[in-house]
Order: structure tokens, then C-alpha cells, then sequence
């Protein structure tokens, strides 16, 4: 080229001369196209490599992630079919999925999708569990340090000596987890059929059981092998009300509300909960208690109990939400029918999130049981945040 231009410059004088330097002209712009095809044909290749790594590595990737728990769903089914639990102990053995199963001796634990299906049910059932602070822990008691003392304050001059504020006075409650079981039993018959999905089953009848007796541990456990329900506490009247107790309000006759102004005791109730409490505050009590309580209204012929108006929506009484819990006593005469205040302050859950089963075909032949455990514990953890309603007349 340099040749070229350099006759160019100088003029080229006959035909044989321009058509020389055309030739050459030709053949180096033939080489700069050889060399641009070369050049894209390498980086077409490098990005066709790069395409494969990413088919060979990453697909696999993504697969194992959507189907984490795969691997433990499956073992799961053929244990609580077969009792084959080869599978189960494959897991622990190469830590797949669910490290922390155990032998069956204790059990294996349940897939996560099963597990996760018994607590929903739980968590959406008219139970304590609903509206209490509930916590996972990995120990087999949980403690909670509740801080009673006031800060000390006040204002300060500029010359004036300042006095000491006094000692926090720190409160550990203490909450032991007990052990929690129900065993649903099949048929052998019923777990061959593959159309049956025996870990839905499983799921809905452990739930059922855990249910019922969470429910009824939670509001009058006596804490011996099992939870510490919130109305085994001590009570007293609200006027004399001191840390480690429950405040209460009579409800103005001996086994009924009052026969005039049948609603104020339920105002007494809410106002005797600090404002603190009551902004998280909800109304605990039976059906039958709700049947009476929803007729009442107040001086102007307003009914106080308002319908939830969309689905999931609870009832409020006086503008606060009520569960509806059957383990809650009937009106009668001494009982404490009805429970307000902040339960997420006040009452305190704690349980380990593992669920265990195991499959004893043997006890009960042709069925097949399955033994399911799970640890709870609860306790009232602030005894300021709930308030209870007596029926008497004091």
C-alpha cells in the first residue's frame, strides 16, 4: 500500500504501471478480509463455548434449586408407606436436604413441605397461638428477661445535685418446652394405593391433634407436661393488681352480666389495660360468651360487636378484635369468661421447629401407626399486658 500511494503521489505514467499497482492493491485488501473472517470466527466460537458452560453448569444449578427438598419428599413417602428408610438415612448420611434427621429410633423428621403444612394449619386456627408471641428455639426451654423497673427522670437545674437512678429490676421467666404428640393410624391397604397422598393425610390429622391440644394448653395448662396456659396465673381484683398476677373486673352479677348498664363492665375491662397495651389489644372468649356479649349496645342503641365484613376479617367488640376460642370457660358463676389485652406482650409460645414421625406397624396390626412428637412450652410473660372479666358481683 505504501508503494502504491507513493506512486500515486509521483503519477503513474503508462497502463502497465496502474494496473500493477491495482493488483496489489486488490490482494491486500483480499488479506485484510481473511484476517476480519478469522478474527469473528474466533469470537464466534469463544460465545458458543460460553453457551455450553452455561447449559452444562447452570441449568443443573437452577434445577437443584427449585427441588431442594425433593430428595427428603421422596425418602419421606416411601418411609411412611413402605417403612423403607434407606432413602432417610442416605440424607444424613451425605447431609442432603435435612441434616438434622434422626435414627428411627426417635423418628425422622418430615419433609418441609409437610411441616410447613401443619403449621399454617395451626397458626390459622381460633387458638391463643394466633395473637401470642410465638418463637422457634433450639434448646428445650426458653427464657425471657422482662426489664420492671421505671427509668428515673426528671429535670435538672444548673447548679442543683442530681440524684441516682435506681436499679433495673430484671425478671427472667423461664419456659420449658414439653413434648407435643398425636398418632393417626391407616390401613397398610390404604398406603399401597398410590392415588392416596399419605403425607396430606399426615399432615391434616397431625394438625388436627396438635390443635386441640395446643388450644386447651395454651388457656389452662397447668404447666405439668405441658404448656402453662394464661389462666392457671394468679388473679386479682385490678384495683390491688401486683406483678405476678392477672388484674380482673367483675362483671356485676354472680354468674351473668350485670341486669342494667350489662355493657359496662366490658368498658371496665378495656380501660383497665394501660393505653400502652391496649392499641394491640384483643377480646379472647368462647361462642356462647360471643352469643351473649353480641346482643348488647350501648346508651345510645348501638350494637357494640361489629361483623368482620371481609373474608378473614375478625369481629371486633368496641372496635377491638375477638377470638373465638372454645377453651375459654362458659359465663358462670366465679369464671373468667372473657380475656382482654396484648397477647403478643403477654403470653408467650416457644417449640422447636422439627416435627418428628415415626412408623410402628406393628402395635395395632393390619394398621400402620405414625407416632408424630413435636416440643412446646408457653407462659404468661407479662403479666401487666391481659386483663380478665369475673362474673360476680365483686
Amino acid at each position: 500500500m505504501t508503494e502504491t500511494k507513493s506512486r500515486a503521489g509521483q503519477g503513474l505514467s503508462g497502463p502497465q504501471e496502474v494496473a500493477e499497482a491495482m493488483s496489489g492493491f486488490l490482494n491486500e485488501l483480499k488479506g485484510f478480509q481473511g484476517e476480519v473472517s478469522k478474527a469473528l470466527q474466533q469470537q464466534e466460537e469463544r460465545l458458543n463455548m460460553l453457551d455450553r458452560k452455561t447449559v452444562t453448569y447452570g441449568r443443573p444449578a437452577l434445577s437443584a434449586a427449585a427441588e431442594v427438598e425433593v430428595p427428603h419428599q421422596k425418602a419421606m413417602g416411601a418411609y411412611l408407606r413402605s417403612g423403607d428408610d434407606d432413602g432417610l438415612r442416605g440424607l444424613v448420611l451425605e447431609g442432603k436436604a435435612m441434616s438434622t434427621a434422626v435414627s428411627a429410633d426417635g423418628g425422622y423428621l418430615v419433609d418441609p413441605q409437610t411441616s410447613d403444612t401443619i403449621r399454617s394449619m395451626l397458626v390459622s386456627t381460633s387458638s391463643i397461638r394466633a395473637i401470642a408471641n410465638v418463637v422457634a428455639v433450639d434448646a428445650s426451654s426458653f427464657d425471657v428477661l422482662i426489664d420492671r423497673s421505671e427509668v428515673g427522670s426528671g429535670w435538672a437545674s444548673e447548679t442543683a445535685a442530681q440524684g441516682e437512678t435506681s436499679t433495673p429490676a430484671v425478671e427472667r421467666i423461664s419456659i420449658k418446652l414439653h413434648e407435643l404428640s398425636a398418632m393417626p393410624k391407616a390401613s397398610q391397604r390404604l398406603l399401597d394405593d398410590s392415588a392416596f397422598d399419605v403425607e396430606g393425610w399426615l399432615a391434616g390429622k397431625i394438625a388436627t391433634r396438635f390443635i386441640r391440644a395446643e388450644s386447651a394448653a395454651f388457656v389452662n395448662g397447668d404447666g405439668v407436661d405441658k404448656p402453662k396456659g394464661f389462666l392457671t396465673a394468679p388473679k386479682v381484683a385490678n384495683a390491688s393488681w401486683a406483678w405476678g398476677s392477672l388484674g380482673y373486673v367483675a362483671s356485676g352479677a354472680a354468674a351473668d352480666f350485670a341486669a342494667t348498664g350489662s355493657a359496662d363492665c366490658i368498658v371496665n375491662l378495656v380501660y383497665s389495660l394501660s393505653a400502652e397495651y391496649r392499641a394491640n389489644a384483643s377480646f379472647v372468649m368462647n361462642s356462647k360468651t360471643a352469643g351473649a356479649v353480641r346482643k348488647m349496645k350501648d346508651a345510645d342503641g348501638r350494637f357494640l360487636w361489629t361483623d368482620g365484613l371481609a373474608a378473614g376479617q375478625p369481629n371486633t367488640l368496641m372496635g377491638y378484635p375477638v377470638l373465638i376460642c372454645e377453651d375459654m370457660p362458659d359465663i358462670a358463676a366465679g369464671a373468667f369468661a372473657m380475656a382482654f389485652g396484648d397477647f403478643t406482650a403477654g403470653y408467650t409460645i416457644a417449640e422447636r421447629p422439627d416435627l418428628r414421625v415415626l412408623r410402628d406397624p406393628f402395635s395395632a396390626k393390619p394398621h400402620v401407626l405414625f407416632y408424630a412428637t413435636k416440643r412446646v412450652g408457653g407462659d404468661v410473660t407479662d403479666f401487666a399486658a391481659i386483663k380478665l372479666l369475673k362474673f360476680a358481683t365483686s
